[in-house]
């Protein structure tokens, strides 16, 4: 069972198609809400053992450093650039959209604080209970969150913005990881 619980994917795109990693980011926010849902499957079973210790630090570390990141990089970068590139009451349009997602963001930081509360107690083997429906109405949060970015935000971003933009986002989003232009 441990092989299935931590697990990371390598990125599937780089900094110089920022669309396309942010949609690669999703995917991997879908494979840690997966062992999350299995981790709590898999607790009901084996309790706060070695594996189950190990898979929660995985997915504390992904949404403690990576899912932040991957929402600063919208809500820093690519919401203002797309609001930028929109004129007259689309950009209405595209501002009730992005502060809808900006209120999911907060709803989901907010349930992931209490998640993490539990996988911290998992981790120290304090006998923390991980709960379903906790864990279920997180994820659900994820997955519609995410299929409204991949749906409608993205498309309109790779209509809309240059690429001029797009390289810009880019690199704003390696600087923000500490990451070097040249790499």
């Amino acid at each position: 069972m441990s092989a299935t619980l931590p697990g990371h994917a390598a990125p599937t795109a780089g900094f110089e198609v920022p669309l396309e990693m942010l949609s690669a980011c999703h995917a991997r926010i879908e494979q840690q809400c997966a062992t999350l849902r299995r981790l709590g499957q898999y607790m009901a079973t084996h309790g706060a053992d070695a594996a189950a210790r190990a898979a929660a630090t995985s997915v504390i570390r992904y949404f403690e450093t990576a899912a932040n990141d991957h929402h600063a990089d919208e809500e820093k970068d690519l919401f203002p650039a797309l609001i930028e590139s929109m004129a007259g009451s689309d950009a209405v349009c595209l501002r009730e959209l992005t502060r809808a997602l900006v209120a999911e963001h907060r709803e989901l930081e907010a349930r992931w604080r209490d998640l993490r509360f539990t996988l911290e107690r998992v981790v120290a083997n304090q006998g923390a209970c991980l709960t379903r429906s906790d864990v279920e109405a997180f994820i659900g949060l994820y997955e519609r969150h995410i299929e409204r970015e991949e749906n409608e935000l993205l498309p309109m971003a790779a209509r809309l913005l240059s690429d001029d933009e797009l390289e810009r986002i880019g690199r704003a989003m390696r600087e923000r990881r500490g990451i070097d232009s040249k790499q």
